[in-house]
Protein backbone atom coordinates (compact mmCIF):
# COMPACT_ATOMS: atom_id res chain seq x y z
CA UNK A 1 0.00 0.00 0.00
CA UNK A 2 1.80 2.86 -1.25
CA UNK A 3 2.22 5.80 1.16
CA UNK A 4 2.49 9.54 0.58
CA UNK A 5 4.96 11.10 -0.79
CA UNK A 6 7.85 13.49 0.89
CA UNK A 7 9.90 16.67 -0.14
CA UNK A 8 13.57 17.16 0.83
CA UNK A 9 17.07 15.84 -0.13
CA UNK A 10 18.26 12.35 1.56
CA UNK A 11 21.35 10.43 1.50
CA UNK A 12 21.45 7.25 -0.38
CA UNK A 13 19.19 4.27 1.12
CA UNK A 14 17.80 6.42 4.33
CA UNK A 15 13.91 7.58 4.37
CA UNK A 16 12.72 10.68 4.25
CA UNK A 17 10.85 11.78 7.55
CA UNK A 18 6.69 11.15 8.35
CA UNK A 19 4.87 8.86 6.48
CA UNK A 20 6.56 6.55 4.10
CA UNK A 21 5.51 3.86 1.25
CA UNK A 22 6.34 0.71 2.87
CA UNK A 23 9.78 -1.50 2.39
CA UNK A 24 11.23 2.33 1.27
CA UNK A 25 15.10 1.45 1.89
CA UNK A 26 15.04 -2.11 0.88
CA UNK A 27 13.17 -0.85 -2.11
CA UNK A 28 16.37 1.72 -3.23
CA UNK A 29 19.08 -1.02 -1.99
CA UNK A 30 17.05 -3.35 -4.34
CA UNK A 31 17.37 -1.23 -7.08
CA UNK A 32 21.31 -0.02 -6.92
CA UNK A 33 20.12 3.16 -9.01
CA UNK A 34 23.03 4.44 -10.84
CA UNK A 35 23.32 7.79 -11.54
CA UNK A 36 22.72 8.09 -15.29
CA UNK A 37 20.17 5.12 -15.74
CA UNK A 38 16.48 4.97 -16.67
CA UNK A 39 14.36 3.88 -13.99
CA UNK A 40 10.03 3.01 -14.28
CA UNK A 41 7.84 3.33 -11.34
CA UNK A 42 4.95 1.83 -12.73
CA UNK A 43 2.82 2.88 -9.96
CA UNK A 44 3.48 6.02 -8.73
CA UNK A 45 0.67 6.49 -5.60
CA UNK A 46 2.12 9.43 -4.02
CA UNK A 47 5.69 9.47 -5.20
CA UNK A 48 7.23 7.86 -2.24
CA UNK A 49 9.67 5.29 -3.68
CA UNK A 50 9.78 7.34 -7.16
CA UNK A 51 11.35 10.36 -4.95
CA UNK A 52 14.09 8.44 -3.27
CA UNK A 53 15.01 7.17 -6.73
CA UNK A 54 15.30 10.66 -8.27
CA UNK A 55 17.39 11.88 -5.52
CA UNK A 56 19.70 9.48 -6.44
CA UNK A 57 19.97 10.34 -9.95
CA UNK A 58 22.29 12.73 -11.56
CA UNK A 59 21.90 15.54 -14.50
CA UNK A 60 21.67 12.38 -16.79
CA UNK A 61 19.59 10.03 -15.54
CA UNK A 62 15.60 9.74 -15.92
CA UNK A 63 12.47 8.41 -13.84
CA UNK A 64 9.59 7.41 -15.45
CA UNK A 65 6.58 7.32 -13.76
CA UNK A 66 2.90 5.33 -14.31
CA UNK A 67 -0.11 5.35 -12.72
CA UNK A 68 -3.85 4.42 -13.60
CA UNK A 69 -5.07 6.61 -11.29
CA UNK A 70 -6.23 10.72 -12.16
CA UNK A 71 -5.11 11.82 -8.57
CA UNK A 72 -2.00 10.09 -8.42
CA UNK A 73 -1.02 11.43 -12.21
CA UNK A 74 -2.29 15.02 -10.46
CA UNK A 75 0.58 14.57 -7.85
CA UNK A 76 3.23 13.73 -10.52
CA UNK A 77 2.05 16.46 -12.39
CA UNK A 78 2.18 18.61 -9.92
CA UNK A 79 5.70 17.81 -7.55
CA UNK A 80 7.77 15.86 -10.54
CA UNK A 81 6.89 17.24 -13.61
CA UNK A 82 8.86 20.49 -13.42
CA UNK A 83 12.21 18.44 -12.96
CA UNK A 84 13.57 17.89 -16.80
CA UNK A 85 14.70 14.02 -15.83
CA UNK A 86 11.04 13.11 -15.39
CA UNK A 87 8.73 11.46 -17.66
CA UNK A 88 4.75 11.11 -16.57
CA UNK A 89 2.33 8.49 -18.50
CA UNK A 90 -1.47 7.69 -17.34
CA UNK A 91 -1.94 3.82 -17.61
CA UNK A 92 -1.39 0.71 -16.13
CA UNK A 93 2.25 -0.68 -16.08
CA UNK A 94 0.59 -3.61 -17.97
CA UNK A 95 0.67 -0.76 -21.13
CA UNK A 96 4.85 -0.18 -20.47
CA UNK A 97 5.59 -1.34 -23.96
CA UNK A 98 3.03 0.82 -25.66
CA UNK A 99 5.24 4.40 -23.68
CA UNK A 100 7.88 4.98 -26.36
CA UNK A 101 9.89 6.52 -23.48
CA UNK A 102 10.44 2.66 -21.99
CA UNK A 103 11.92 2.15 -25.56
CA UNK A 104 15.22 3.00 -25.34
CA UNK A 105 15.39 0.06 -22.14
CA UNK A 106 15.16 0.14 -18.32
CA UNK A 107 18.21 -0.18 -15.38
CA UNK A 108 15.10 -0.55 -13.07
CA UNK A 109 11.24 -1.13 -12.69
CA UNK A 110 9.59 -1.03 -9.34
CA UNK A 111 5.11 -2.28 -9.29
CA UNK A 112 4.08 -1.43 -6.17
CA UNK A 113 1.13 -3.56 -6.12
CA UNK A 114 -2.15 -3.15 -4.91
CA UNK A 115 -4.23 -0.16 -3.81
CA UNK A 116 -2.48 2.74 -2.19
CA UNK A 117 -3.03 4.48 1.26
CA UNK A 118 -4.42 7.68 -0.35
CA UNK A 119 -6.97 5.19 -2.36
CA UNK A 120 -8.17 3.58 1.09
CA UNK A 121 -8.49 6.67 3.06
CA UNK A 122 -10.68 8.49 0.81
CA UNK A 123 -14.36 7.44 0.86
CA UNK A 124 -15.26 8.54 -2.04
CA UNK A 125 -12.87 5.63 -4.15
CA UNK A 126 -14.98 3.39 -2.50
CA UNK A 127 -12.45 1.02 -1.77
CA UNK A 128 -12.85 0.23 2.02
CA UNK A 129 -15.77 -1.37 3.98
CA UNK A 130 -14.82 0.73 6.77
CA UNK A 131 -15.57 4.33 4.97
CA UNK A 132 -18.68 4.24 3.35
CA UNK A 133 -18.28 6.10 0.24
CA UNK A 134 -20.14 5.18 -3.04
CA UNK A 135 -19.50 1.80 -4.51
CA UNK A 136 -16.66 2.43 -7.13
CA UNK A 137 -13.60 0.68 -6.38
CA UNK A 138 -12.01 1.34 -10.27
CA UNK A 139 -8.35 2.66 -9.67
CA UNK A 140 -8.44 4.75 -12.79
CA UNK A 141 -12.57 5.75 -12.37
CA UNK A 142 -12.99 6.93 -16.51
CA UNK A 143 -13.00 2.98 -17.59
CA UNK A 144 -14.71 -0.29 -16.77
CA UNK A 145 -17.41 -0.65 -14.96
CA UNK A 146 -17.48 -0.38 -11.17
CA UNK A 147 -17.84 -2.54 -8.28
CA UNK A 148 -22.18 -1.15 -8.65
CA UNK A 149 -22.15 -2.24 -11.80
CA UNK A 150 -21.05 -5.10 -11.68
CA UNK A 151 -22.56 -5.72 -8.63
CA UNK A 152 -25.89 -5.48 -10.65
CA UNK A 153 -25.76 -7.92 -13.22
CA UNK A 154 -23.37 -10.63 -12.17
CA UNK A 155 -25.03 -13.59 -11.12
CA UNK A 156 -24.22 -16.15 -8.17
CA UNK A 157 -22.09 -17.94 -10.00
CA UNK A 158 -19.94 -15.50 -10.96
CA UNK A 159 -20.02 -13.78 -7.85
CA UNK A 160 -18.56 -16.74 -5.86
CA UNK A 161 -16.20 -17.57 -8.52
CA UNK A 162 -14.61 -13.84 -7.97
CA UNK A 163 -14.47 -13.87 -4.31
CA UNK A 164 -13.16 -17.52 -3.82
CA UNK A 165 -10.31 -16.62 -6.59
CA UNK A 166 -9.21 -13.84 -5.92
CA UNK A 167 -10.21 -13.49 -2.18
CA UNK A 168 -10.18 -17.46 -0.91
CA UNK A 169 -13.34 -16.64 0.79
CA UNK A 170 -14.97 -19.48 2.04
CA UNK A 171 -18.02 -18.68 2.19
CA UNK A 172 -18.17 -17.20 -1.56
CA UNK A 173 -21.56 -19.36 -2.37
CA UNK A 174 -23.29 -18.21 0.77
CA UNK A 175 -22.03 -14.50 0.27
CA UNK A 176 -23.13 -14.70 -3.64
CA UNK A 177 -26.35 -15.91 -2.97
CA UNK A 178 -27.40 -12.92 -0.19
CA UNK A 179 -26.19 -10.24 -2.28
CA UNK A 180 -28.33 -11.25 -5.27
CA UNK A 181 -31.06 -11.93 -2.85
CA UNK A 182 -30.57 -8.57 -1.45
CA UNK A 183 -30.10 -6.22 -4.35
CA UNK A 184 -33.61 -7.63 -6.30
CA UNK A 185 -34.83 -5.18 -2.90
CA UNK A 186 -32.28 -2.63 -3.78
CA UNK A 187 -29.26 -2.18 -5.62
CA UNK A 188 -25.67 -1.51 -3.77
CA UNK A 189 -24.57 1.34 -4.27
CA UNK A 190 -22.24 2.36 -1.04
CA UNK A 191 -19.24 0.48 0.61
CA UNK A 192 -21.86 0.74 3.49
CA UNK A 193 -24.52 -1.40 2.38
CA UNK A 194 -21.83 -4.17 0.80
CA UNK A 195 -19.96 -4.62 4.14
CA UNK A 196 -23.17 -4.76 6.30
CA UNK A 197 -24.87 -7.50 3.20
CA UNK A 198 -21.61 -9.97 3.24
CA UNK A 199 -21.79 -8.98 7.88
CA UNK A 200 -25.36 -10.41 8.07
CA UNK A 201 -24.34 -13.94 6.70
CA UNK A 202 -20.75 -13.63 7.68
CA UNK A 203 -20.35 -13.21 11.65
CA UNK A 204 -17.16 -11.78 12.95
CA UNK A 205 -14.73 -14.83 13.37
CA UNK A 206 -11.92 -15.23 16.24
CA UNK A 207 -9.44 -13.26 14.53
CA UNK A 208 -11.71 -10.40 14.95
CA UNK A 209 -11.04 -9.25 11.15
CA UNK A 210 -13.94 -8.14 9.37
CA UNK A 211 -16.09 -10.44 7.48
CA UNK A 212 -16.17 -8.03 4.23
CA UNK A 213 -12.45 -7.75 4.07
CA UNK A 214 -11.80 -11.25 1.59
CA UNK A 215 -15.07 -9.80 -0.25
CA UNK A 216 -14.04 -6.81 -0.93
CA UNK A 217 -10.43 -7.30 -1.86
CA UNK A 218 -11.85 -9.80 -4.27
CA UNK A 219 -13.96 -7.47 -5.79
CA UNK A 220 -11.33 -4.99 -6.33
CA UNK A 221 -9.10 -6.69 -7.68
CA UNK A 222 -11.69 -8.25 -10.48
CA UNK A 223 -12.71 -4.73 -11.53
CA UNK A 224 -9.06 -3.55 -11.82
CA UNK A 225 -8.16 -6.45 -13.72
CA UNK A 226 -4.80 -6.59 -11.40
CA UNK A 227 -3.75 -9.79 -11.89
CA UNK A 228 -4.09 -9.89 -14.90
CA UNK A 229 -2.26 -7.12 -15.77
CA UNK A 230 0.12 -8.16 -13.35
CA UNK A 231 1.44 -10.81 -15.61
CA UNK A 232 1.19 -8.95 -18.64
CA UNK A 233 3.45 -6.09 -16.51
CA UNK A 234 5.81 -8.40 -15.72
CA UNK A 235 6.69 -9.47 -19.28
CA UNK A 236 6.72 -6.22 -20.34
CA UNK A 237 9.18 -5.12 -17.83
CA UNK A 238 11.47 -7.52 -18.41
CA UNK A 239 11.55 -7.16 -22.07
CA UNK A 240 12.43 -3.55 -21.24
CA UNK A 241 14.92 -4.23 -18.88
CA UNK A 242 19.03 -3.86 -20.34
CA UNK A 243 20.93 -7.19 -18.72
CA UNK A 244 21.98 -5.84 -15.30
CA UNK A 245 18.75 -3.93 -15.11
CA UNK A 246 16.44 -5.02 -11.95
CA UNK A 247 12.81 -5.22 -11.15
CA UNK A 248 11.41 -4.92 -8.14
CA UNK A 249 7.87 -6.08 -6.96
CA UNK A 250 5.78 -5.27 -3.74
CA UNK A 251 3.21 -7.22 -3.26
CA UNK A 252 0.23 -7.36 -0.49
CA UNK A 253 -1.35 -10.87 -0.46
CA UNK A 254 -0.51 -14.10 -1.40
CA UNK A 255 -2.51 -14.24 -4.55
CA UNK A 256 -0.01 -11.15 -5.63
CA UNK A 257 3.20 -12.91 -4.48
CA UNK A 258 2.98 -16.26 -6.09
CA UNK A 259 2.90 -14.80 -9.33
CA UNK A 260 5.96 -12.57 -8.63
CA UNK A 261 7.26 -15.59 -7.68
CA UNK A 262 6.87 -18.36 -9.61
CA UNK A 263 7.47 -15.65 -12.55
CA UNK A 264 10.49 -15.22 -11.42
CA UNK A 265 11.47 -18.47 -10.69
CA UNK A 266 10.61 -19.53 -14.34
CA UNK A 267 13.10 -17.76 -15.40
CA UNK A 268 15.65 -18.36 -13.16
CA UNK A 269 15.85 -21.49 -12.38
CA UNK A 270 15.67 -24.67 -14.80
CA UNK A 271 12.62 -26.91 -14.87
CA UNK A 272 12.76 -30.27 -13.24
CA UNK A 273 13.75 -32.63 -15.25
CA UNK A 274 12.30 -35.97 -16.26
CA UNK A 275 14.11 -39.40 -17.68
CA UNK A 276 10.90 -40.65 -19.01
CA UNK A 277 10.39 -37.72 -21.48
CA UNK A 278 12.80 -36.75 -24.21
CA UNK A 279 15.50 -34.46 -23.62
CA UNK A 280 14.44 -30.63 -24.15
CA UNK A 281 15.97 -27.75 -24.88
CA UNK A 282 18.80 -26.72 -22.80
CA UNK A 283 17.89 -24.03 -20.43
CA UNK A 284 19.15 -20.31 -20.41
CA UNK A 285 18.02 -18.30 -17.42
CA UNK A 286 16.62 -14.92 -18.00
CA UNK A 287 16.83 -13.31 -14.55
CA UNK A 288 18.86 -13.83 -11.23
CA UNK A 289 16.99 -13.70 -7.67
CA UNK A 290 18.81 -11.11 -5.57
CA UNK A 291 17.72 -12.42 -2.44
CA UNK A 292 14.44 -14.37 -1.65
CA UNK A 293 11.19 -12.61 0.27
CA UNK A 294 12.09 -9.36 1.62
CA UNK A 295 9.75 -8.02 4.45
CA UNK A 296 9.05 -5.02 6.68
CA UNK A 297 11.46 -4.88 10.00
CA UNK A 298 10.07 -4.57 13.35
CA UNK A 299 11.06 -0.63 12.88
CA UNK A 300 8.46 -0.23 10.24
CA UNK A 301 5.91 -2.05 11.72
CA UNK A 302 5.62 -0.02 14.86
CA UNK A 303 5.26 2.86 12.46
CA UNK A 304 3.63 1.46 9.53
CA UNK A 305 1.36 -1.51 10.75
CA UNK A 306 0.37 -1.38 6.85
CA UNK A 307 3.41 -3.00 5.94
CA UNK A 308 2.80 -6.19 8.17
CA UNK A 309 1.83 -8.28 4.27
CA UNK A 310 4.16 -6.60 2.34
CA UNK A 311 6.41 -8.71 0.48
CA UNK A 312 9.95 -7.41 -1.96
CA UNK A 313 10.57 -9.74 -4.32
CA UNK A 314 13.80 -8.64 -6.71
CA UNK A 315 15.61 -10.06 -9.71
CA UNK A 316 17.85 -8.77 -11.94
CA UNK A 317 18.31 -9.09 -16.01
CA UNK A 318 21.22 -11.37 -16.94
CA UNK A 319 23.95 -10.43 -19.57
CA UNK A 320 23.42 -11.81 -22.82
CA UNK A 321 25.55 -14.33 -23.05
CA UNK A 322 27.70 -13.81 -26.98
Amino acid sequence: MRGAAQTGHLPVSQSPAGHLPVLYTQVLDGLRVIENGTYLDGTFGRGGHARGVLEQLGAGGRLLVMDKDPDAIAVAERDFAPDPRVSIFRGSFAQLLQWDATAAGLDGVLFDLGVSSPQLDVAERGFSFGKDGPLDMRMDPDSGESAAQWLARADDTEIADVLWTYGEERQSRRIARALVARRQKQAFTRTAELADAIASVMPRGKDKIHPATRSFQAIRIHINRELADLEAGLDAAVERLKPGGRLAVISFHSLEDRIVKQYMNRLAKAPPSNRRLPEQQVFVPTLDLIGGAIKANDDELSGNPRARSAVLRVAQKREVAG
